[in-house]
């Protein structure tokens, strides 16, 4: 037996309120371990909302944005410049 539970919706809005603030705060922070660490607790705020409550228009918004990215093609690093002495690993 399965047992699916739901979000009250006030604490997903609350969640998601909270995942900004923190990754707000996160970008803003002079110290970069903290930041990052913000960041983090941002991400994994918004991963319980999007597997526990199953937001659906969250979740059309995040395929829409995922489709919106540019592509990546081969090929599509920088070229070196010629006064640079750097070597040109290619994998």
């Amino acid at each position: 037996m399965v047992f699916v539970a739901s979000m009250p919706p006030w604490l997903t809005l609350l969640l998601l309120a909270f995942s900004v603030l923190l990754w707000l705060l996160g970008s803003a922070n002079g110290d970069d371990v903290i930041g990052l660490l913000e960041r983090l607790l941002a991400l994994g705020a918004l991963a319980v909302v999007l597997l526990v409550a199953r937001p659906l228009a969250l979740e059309i918004l995040g395929v829409g944005v995922a489709l919106w990215l540019p592509r990546a093609y081969n090929g599509q690093a920088a070229v070196p410049l010629a006064s640079r002495d750097d070597v040109l690993i290619p994998f």
